[in-house]
C-alpha cells in the first residue's frame, strides 16, 4: 500500500468588517498566509470560521474568492454541513462543481436523541442529490459531538462506505478522544482521518491516520508543519512540545475568539479579531488574563510569515 501523506488542513477563520459583513480581503490574505506557512491545505466553514453564523451565500462567495485568487481546488475541503438536506446539497454541490478536494459534512445538528438510521438517510439524501447533478463528490465526514450532539458512529461509518465507497473519503474527529479516533483509524484503514488536536499527530500518524485539522493551526501553521516533517527525527520531542504550549493555551480560553485574537496580534491588525454574535471579541490588552494568555500563545508561535 502507498504510504499515506500526512496533512495539516486549516480550518480558516473568517474576518469581518466593523459592521459585521465578510471581509474576503482579509479572508483570502489570511489563507493564502496559511499556505504560505506550510498547510497543506485548508477546511474554511466549520466551527472555528464560525460557519453557522454565515449565510450559504457568503459561503459560496467567499469560497470562490479562495479560487479566484489561485488557491488550489484540490487543496479547499470546505464545510458544507447544515440542518437542512437542501442546504447541504447546495453547499456540497457548488464546492463540487469548483473542483474542492471534498467537503467537510456535520450531522443534522439540531435535533438530539436521534436514531443512527435518521443520520444516515440525511447524509444518504444529500449524497444522492448531489450525485443526479455533480459528479466527483467526496465527504469528508465531521464529528463533533460535544458541539452537535449527534455523533458519528462506526456503524454509521460502515454503513456509509458499504454505500458509497467511492464518496465517502475521510473523517475529521473532534471528540477530543484519542480512543475514538483511534477505533476509526483501525476500524477504516482506506479512508483519512484526522484527528482535531495537533498535539496528537504522532498518535494519529503511528496508527496510520492523515494529520489534522486544527483551530489553532490558525496561529501556529508553520510549527505543526514543522512537527509533521519532523516525525521519526530527533527533533520530533522538541516540535511536539512546542505545538502541545501553543494548543494547551487556546484550549484554557474561548476557542474561537481568543484565535481570532490571536491572529490580529500577529497581524498587528484587529480587524481580523471582529467575530459575530453570539461570540463577543477578547480584549488582547496583556494587563487581562486573556490578554496575557493570548501574547504567550503568540510568542510561543513564533514569526509567521
Amino acid at each position: 500500500m502507498t504510504p499515506r501523506k500526512i496533512e495539516l488542513f486549516v480550518p480558516a477563520i473568517t474576518p469581518f468588517l466593523e459592521d459585521g459583513t465578510l471581509d474576503t480581503p482579509r479572508f483570502v490574505a489570511h489563507a493564502k498566509a496559511l499556505l504560505n506557512n506550510g498547510a497543506h491545505g485548508l477546511a474554511p466553514f466549520g466551527t472555528t470560521s464560525e460557519a453557522t453564523s454565515l449565510t450559504l451565500t457568503e459561503r459560496m462567495t467567499a469560497l470562490e474568492a479562495l479560487v479566484d485568487a489561485g488557491v488550489s481546488t484540490n487543496q479547499l475541503i470546505p464545510g458544507t454541513g447544515c440542518t437542512s438536506i437542501a442546504d447541504t446539497v447546495t453547499l456540497s454541490a457548488h464546492a463540487t462543481t469548483l473542483g474542492c478536494r471534498g467537503v467537510l459534512m456535520l450531522p443534522p445538528f439540531y435535533y438530539k436523541g436521534v436514531p443512527e438510521d435518521g443520520v444516515y438517510n440525511f447524509y444518504a439524501g444529500v449524497i444522492e442529490a448531489v450525485a443526479e447533478t455533480t459528479p466527483g463528490l467526496r465527504v469528508y465526514l465531521y464529528h463533533i459531538p460535544q458541539m452537535s450532539g449527534v455523533p458519528i458512529s462506526l456503524p454509521l461509518i460502515e454503513r456509509l462506505l458499504a454505500r458509497y465507497p467511492n464518496v465517502i473519503a475521510g473523517l475529521k474527529d473532534s471528540s477530543g478522544s484519542w480512543d475514538n479516533t483511534k477505533s476509526v483509524i483501525e476500524a477504516f484503514p482506506t479512508i483519512d482521518t484526522y484527528t482535531a488536536s495537533e498535539a496528537l499527530i504522532p498518535e494519529n500518524v503511528a496508527a496510520g491516520g492523515a494529520g489534522c485539522i486544527s483551530a489553532s493551526s490558525n496561529v501556529n501553521a508553520s510549527g505543526i508543519r514543522r512537527l509533521i516533517d519532523g516525525l521519526g527525527s530527533a527533533d520530533e520531542a522538541d516540535l511536539h512540545k512546542q505545538v502541545s504550549g501553543v494548543r494547551k493555551i487556546f484550549e484554557s480560553l474561548p476557542l474561537i475568539p481568543s484565535i481570532k485574537a490571536a491572529v490580529a496580534v500577529q497581524k498587528g491588525d484587529f480587524a481580523y479579531a471582529i467575530v459575530r454574535p453570539p461570540f463577543v471579541a477578547l480584549d488582547t490588552d496583556t494587563d487581562t488574563p486573556n490578554g496575557a494568555a493570548i501574547a504567550e500563545a503568540v510568542r510561543l508561535a513564533g514569526r509567521q510569515e
